[in-house]
């Protein structure tokens, strides 16, 4: 694995080989809610194929623990480095059954507030996605189309100003 120089992997992992699943079958799923020190912006990706603003997040894997899974995939999708600040628990994928599949099983996703404390110039998914900070109301409109992430948001301490 190439890493750069905070020491940090710049490959992104891939597959679904060592992907956690509970009793349910559901594909367990770490992410986190990346604040600014202040609590006034929360920092959205989004990837270049599909739009639509998301938060970063990814499957929690077997050789780590949830936390480490969540700021993992901070890392990948966002190229931030994180303080975990505290646990926003889980929340169930609400989707319709028609939505769920084989290869996109429903999701069970347990979030993370977080503080960013650096954004890096380079990162392993900087080639497929962007970064923007938004607003409290802004990221409520964006995330309007995904209620488990705006569910996290509004489980997140962020200042609502």
């Amino acid at each position: 694995m190439a890493s750069g120089s905070n020491g940090r992997s710049m490959e992104s992992r891939t597959g679904r080989a060592k992907q956690r699943y509970n009793t349910k079958g559901e594909r367990l799923v770490a992410g986190v809610v990346p604040l600014s020190s202040d609590k006034f912006y929360v920092l959205l990706i989004q990837s270049t194929r599909r739009k639509g603003w998301v938060l970063p997040k990814g499957g929690w894997e077997s050789d780590e623990d949830c936390t480490q899974a969540a700021t993992r995939e901070a890392w990948e999708e966002a190229g931030i480095t994180i303080s975990i600040d505290y646990d926003l628990g889980d929340i169930l994928d609400n989707r319709p059954p028609k939505k769920v599949s084989k290869e996109s099983p429903k999701s069970l996703y347990r979030f993370y507030q977080a503080t960013v404390l650096t954004e890096e110039d380079d990162w392993p998914e900087k080639h497929k996605r962007s970064r923007q900070w938004f607003t409290f109301s802004e990221a409520q409109e964006a995330l309007a189309h995904r209620p488990e992430l705006l569910e996290a948001l509004t489980r997140s301490g962020m200042n609502h100003a």
